[in-house]
């Protein structure tokens, strides 16, 4: 039974495994190969356990570790086009390191993984939707400034979703920023606000989705609470009793604690 192991989740670093301590995938790889490791281990998953890393765009948050870990470990990297292109183009991975554009859709280890658009300030930014070999469906979609109809069918019909909850609106207009910034984060190709996060989550629930973990928020402008009671408030009293579903908040850094779909 598979299960999604969020490594590291913030505005620092991202990377989370899907799959058994036998065998899975890894996707992103943005804390050093060193950390990467430790994670994994602290979840008993041995770092040769990874049969392919899946990299959702080029930022630093989520290749940071990419280069030594694929050259050390000896695992193919599969990306967009855009991303492959600017990964070679900046040294970011080594020369020996097999690269695959992920297409239609790439098979490792069992696990069948399709890629999809996200509205992101990136060479070409996307998510990844992940069939496991017992037949679920799980979704990776962070890094989005707001949900397209793309997205929302990809996502709508999987047994998990982690979704971006990056930050809190009022948080974000009165911290410690820039204004540049701010507006590049509140913009429609910077990040996903709690409110946006929470109405995306209430139509997967009406559509079956059973597990939702809210991940990649801010470490400045958002907290778990917050997100998590943004979340509650948009869903309304009557729909929290009346639905079965999980919960989970994805911590800045693993906790051991994967989460079965």
């Amino acid at each position: 039974m598979a299960r999604i192991y969020p490594l590291f989740s913030s505005s620092s670093a991202n990377a989370h495994f899907v799959g058994t301590p036998s065998g899975g995938i890894l996707i992103d790889a943005g804390a050093s190969c060193k950390r990467l490791v430790s994670a994994l281990l602290q979840n008993d998953i041995p770092a040769s356990a990874v049969s392919a890393v899946f990299i959702t765009h080029d930022h630093a948050d989520h290749i940071n570790g990419l280069k030594v870990f694929a050259k050390t470990f000896k695992v193919p990297v599969y990306a967009s086009a855009g991303t492959l292109n600017f990964l070679a183009a900046h040294d970011l991975v080594s020369p020996e390191t097999e690269l695959y554009e992920i297409g239609s859709g790439a098979e490792a280890r069992g696990f069948f993984v399709n890629s999809y658009p996200t509205p992101h300030d990136a060479a070409e930014s996307v998510g990844y939707k992940i069939h496991t070999p017992d037949g679920k469906i799980c979704c990776v979609c962070t890094d989005l400034g707001h949900v397209t109809e793309r997205v929302d069918s990809e996502l709508r019909g999987s047994d998990l979703v982690l979704l971006e909850s990056n930050y809190d609106e009022s948080m974000l207009r009165s911290g410690p920023y820039p204004y540049l910034l701010k507006q590049r984060i509140a913009s429609k190709v910077g990040h996903l606000s709690n409110s946006d996060s929470a109405r995306e989550v209430r139509l997967l629930i009406e559509s079956g989705t059973r597990r939702i973990i809210l991940g990649h928020l801010s470490r400045e402008n958002n907290t778990p609470r917050v997100a998590e009671n943004t979340l509650l408030r948009t869903l309304g009293e009557d729909f929290v009793k009346n639905r079965d579903y999980v919960l989970t908040i994805a911590p800045v850094e693993t906790q051991g604690l994967g989460v079965v779909f």
